[in-house]
């Protein structure tokens, strides 16, 4: 029996004609604050979903070059045209242009890798997604970005993200919409389960839990994914919600966050180096493990804590001797 992997968006918001903002979303995990610094320029980011609309205004500059692994097209493996929408949203989440219009993706220097492996209907077949991390780790890509999912271990789907990773490649991959709620329960996606994979889960703007969030001991992390606003067919824009909302602002922020890191430490960092210096960069929100992992993805969280050590210091009882 063949199996199936589909997008995960759990939930079409709202169109939007037009737009001229910093998401909201973008701001919570403090990205415009390390811009400063990097904006994420010669990282590359795998995005393997649904394709992308490569003409789209704020995506168009950030697009390297793809392959289509789908039977859309004919099969043509040059054409990776999305003609779902749920790709061109995440790829903006992920590098949107700063171009003084549109949106703002949380690394709007960094080049994107559209690598089609769903189709127009938003599934696939593992068979698809092995051979786009293949090739994501044959372009040399610094992060692969999957905001799909299933419900079947497949070993050579696992063995491609063991490839990837031992290749210093980070896979950011969205938990799963299953979730009720409950943190008692668990709710078990692939290939989000697999311990190599950073695992995202979604909170709302108000950074509550979002009651839809897959709970389970593989969440990393969280990040926003409700009322998004990001890319969309045709050139337009959209608001979904979904941990598939919430994967692309940690593939984003990953390539800040590498080279922030590979600067600071004067050579490249491998892929668990650069794991931990992403959960460095979280903040508890006190949800259960279960559903927050290690915390929000808050990219100023060092900063941060060196302030509060700063403040607790001044506040210390001064003697002489």
């Amino acid at each position: 029996m063949e199996q199936v992997v589909r997008v995960i968006p759990y939930k079409f918001v709202e169109h939007v004609e037009e737009a001229v903002e910093v998401p909201k979303g973008i701001e919570l995990i403090q990205a415009p604050k390390v811009w400063e610094q990097t904006k994420g320029k010669g990282m590359t980011i795998a995005v393997l979903d649904t394709g992308c609309d490569i003409t789209h205004p704020d995506l168009k500059d950030r697009i390297k070059g793809g392959r289509n692994f789908t039977k859309d097209d004919s099969g043509n493996q040059n054409i990776y045209q999305d003609y779902n929408g749920h790709g061109t949203h995440v790829a903006g989440t992920i590098a949107a242009s700063l171009n003084q219009k549109g949106v703002i993706g949380a690394a709007p220097e960094a080049d994107l890798l559209i690598i089609k492996v769903l189709d127009k209907n938003g599934s696939g077949q593992y068979e698809w997604i092995k051979n786009g991390i293949l090739y994501a780790i044959e372009q040399k890509a610094d992060v692969i970005s999957m905001s799909l999912g299933g419900p079947s271990d497949d070993p050579d789907l696992h063995e491609a993200i063991k490839k990837a990773v031992q290749n210093h490649i980070l896979v950011v991959c969205a938990a799963g919409n299953e979730g009720d709620g409950d943190d008692k329960t668990d709710e078990l996606g692939y290939p989000a389960c697999y311990n190599e994979v950073i695992s995202v889960g979604a909170i709302n703007l108000e950074r509550r839990s979002s009651q839809f969030t897959n709970s389970n001991n593989e969440v990393d992390l969280v990040a926003p994914g409700e009322d998004i606003i990001s890319t969309y067919l045709n050139g337009k824009y959209a608001k979904l919600s979904g941990t598939s909302m919430a994967a692309p602002h940690v593939s984003g922020a990953l390539a800040l966050i590498k080279v922030v890191a590979n600067e600071n430490f004067g050579r490249n960092l491998t892929e668990p180096e650069l794991y931990a210096q992403l959960i460095k960069r979280t903040i508890p929100l006190g949800h259960s493990a279960k559903l927050e992992g290690n915390g929000l993805l808050y990219l100023t969280a060092l900063d941060h804590l060196k302030d509060i050590f700063k403040e607790q210091v001044s506040m210390q009882p001064v003697s002489f001797r």
